[in-house]
């Protein structure tokens, strides 16, 4: 869902002052799936921000979980992230 991608990315943006986002749906990968039947869909992010210098990985993660805030209980089921600094980035 197009909606659900552009809030996710709006929350990121706006709270981790994203360099580059990507958001990608990978819902379609989860059909059946007994997680994806409440229809919370399964995503994968991949963010640039220097929010994340000097963070380690999981602490990277809690900074998107908490950006995301209750999209993660009313709309997404499963989240994939690769959070790196600008370093980082290739």
């Amino acid at each position: 869902m197009i909606e659900r991608q552009e809030a996710i990315r709006a929350c990121l943006q706006q709270q981790l002052a994203a360099l580059e986002l990507q958001v990608r749906d990978d819902s379609h990968l989860h059909a059946g799936h007994a997680g994806a039947r409440d229809g919370r869909g399964h995503y994968h992010v991949r963010i640039v921000s220097p929010v994340f210098e000097g963070m380690a990985p999981l602490a990277r993660h809690r900074a998107v979980y908490a950006a995301l805030g209750t999209l993660m209980q009313t709309d997404i089921h499963a989240l994939s992230i690769d959070a790196r600094a600008p370093e980082e980035n290739p």
